[in-house]
């Protein structure tokens, strides 16, 4: 017996040791993926799209989208559907619901510029614009008003119909012209061609298509195969409520590009509601397209693009922070949300925006970071400044610490170190850091990073006006032509001063075009034996040693 006892009590010490690792292990664990900050999934990237792939050969075989595909599969997968009245439903329904409220609120703030411009009336939609809204709708306000019970919300109004009657009212876009084009809508994508898969996140597929073999957009649609679905779907058993609030995503994103107009904020063309044999009303938006951040062939390119595209986010985040819906906080703040357009950078990721501040007790605010942390004053129940903070810090760790200083003009570099340094320690807001940054654009566009400007050249140069260098190249970088060494330069001043400071540089071509600073792209060379004529360029060949 006494044997017994003792191999008892050992076990249930070797429990409890196990217990408490378990705890531990769970706790730090837990710590991790909630700090603010930290980037719990960044290696989404590699996820494979098993959705795309099952439906890539239907496409190809098509050449166009078939946008609102059944999600047959989806349905197979999941054992049965739980009753109406269970635990988990509810909280399902209530996510829908509380999504739909977030959307709502965005929907009903005054936005900048309303009351201006064109005439609007509501966008095309497939079916939704057959029915009258009115009645259904009475129906939303009254629950709204007078019970807020989410067993009565879901009894009185299913997701279906919620999200159905909701979106032919309060979720329709404006009309709005495009260079004299109207928003896009179903019609405009009925027979696109051209597409191609582009990548996806935990909630949304993306497509680029070609309307009328012209115009390139993207097509941003609820991935059925994503980690949003596929979690809900195990979990709920229920593949049409999923999806209502997986696209409740779309429309918050769609609703956001509408209310925030900025350059730096990707355009919002149209969007369509269309049926498919398993989902009611899918959405799909139509948006500009643009490529994506590589951030690798960031550092590679000129240092002038690489300010380029800081000046362009930091526009960005000071209109966030004084937007007419308030302080905007990007909350998955990654370089994979932005793509560029034409060299300008733009946000295509907004459906985890948001304009609530933290909430505090009377003690300070913690702001976390992987790295390091930030105490910010409590103001009225509310963390005073954290939007505009964490977004200024996040655009520090991942954009200005790498493409701001390397390889920077001299002149510019203590101006360029003193923004990096005050934004990663939080000194400046982002009105001062616009400000200095947009003082370096002032430096560089007008030629005052130039140094030693009354500096004699060591040699002459024959100038050759008509002609240029076909051949006779060499690599330099940053180069804005890989096989060859064609920069940008202020004046021939500058174009010189290049020249004597490379060791195989014999010539220089002057091309007629010029950066978005206005400076010249000029091609140098490594001797003239293939000068020829070309109209319009001017070659600089040296003559002395």
């Amino acid at each position: 017996m006494l044997l017994i006892k003792l191999v008892t009590m050992k076990r249930r010490k070797i429990v409890v040791a196990a217990g408490f690792c378990l705890a531990f292990f769970l706790g730090t664990l837990m710590n991790l993926l909630y700090i603010p900050g930290f980037e719990h999934h960044q290696n989404h990237d590699h996820r494979v799209h098993r959705y795309y792939h099952e439906k890539q050969q239907q496409v190809t075989d098509d050449s166009q989208l078939q946008v609102g595909e059944s999600v047959t599969e989806v349905v197979a997968e999941s054992n049965s559907k739980p009753a109406a009245g269970s635990r988990h439903h509810q909280d399902l329904l209530l996510q829908i619901r509380e999504r739909f409220d977030e959307v709502v609120r965005y929907r009903r703030r005054q936005a900048h510029g309303s009351g201006t411009g064109d005439p609007v009336r509501p966008l095309e939609r497939r079916r939704l614009m057959d029915s009258e809204p009115g009645d259904n709708w009475d129906t939303i306000k009254v629950i709204e008003r007078t019970d807020n019970r989410q067993t009565h919300f879901q009894n009185r109004l299913k997701p279906s119909t919620y999200m159905h009657t909701a979106s032919r009212k309060d979720f329709t876009m404006n009309l709005r012209s495009i260079n004299g084009t109207l928003m896009l809508g179903c019609s405009s994508i009925d027979n696109v061609t051209n597409v191609q898969y582009l990548g996806s996140g935990y909630t949304k597929a993306v497509y680029k298509a070609s309307l009328n073999n012209s115009l390139s957009v993207a097509l941003k649609s609820v991935d059925f195969g994503g980690h949003d679905m596929e979690n809900c779907v195990k979990k709920y058993g229920s593949p049409g409520d999923c999806y209502t609030l997986a696209s409740f995503k779309i429309v918050k994103e769609m609703t956001l590009m509408e209310r925030l107009q900025h350059p730096n904020i990707l355009k919002l063309y149209g969007y369509c509601y269309q049926e498919s044999n398993d989902i009611q009303d899918t959405v799909t938006a139509i948006t500009e397209l643009g490529s994506p951040l590589e951030m690798i062939q960031l550092l590679q390119t000129s240092w002038e693009e690489r300010f380029r595209i800081c000046l362009s986010l930091v526009r960005l985040l000071h209109y966030l922070a004084h937007s007419p819906l308030g302080s905007v906080t990007l909350l998955d703040f990654r370089p994979r949300q932005f793509v560029l357009v034409a060299g300008e950078l733009k946000v295509t990721d907004l459906d985890d925006a948001s304009t609530e501040e933290a909430p505090c007790y009377p003690s300070d605010c913690v702001m976390e970071f992987p790295a390091r942390n930030f105490t910010l004053p409590c103001s009225r129940g509310r963390c005073l400044g954290i939007n505009e903070k964490r977004n200024l810090y996040n655009a520090y760790r991942f954009f200005f610490t790498y493409l701001l200083p390397h390889s920077a003009p001299p002149t510019l570099r203590p101006l360029l170190d003193k923004i990096v340094n005050s934004t990663g320690e939080l000194i400046w807001g982002i009105d001062e850091t616009l400000l200095q940054l947009e003082k370096v654009l002032h430096l560089y566009r007008n030629g005052f990073y130039l140094q030693n400007s009354t500096q004699t050249h060591r040699t002459d140069y024959k100038h050759v006006v008509d002609a240029s260098i076909p051949g006779e190249n060499y690599r330099c970088w940053p180069s804005y032509q890989h096989d060859g060494c064609l920069l940008s330069v202020f004046s021939i001043t500058e174009a010189i001063g290049v020249c004597e400071s490379h060791a195989q540089c014999q010539a220089f071509v002057l091309t007629n075009q010029t950066t978005w600073t206005g400076h010249q792209l000029v091609f140098f060379k490594t001797g003239s034996a293939s000068l020829s004529s070309a109209k319009g360029r001017v070659t600089y060949v040296r003559v002395g040693s």
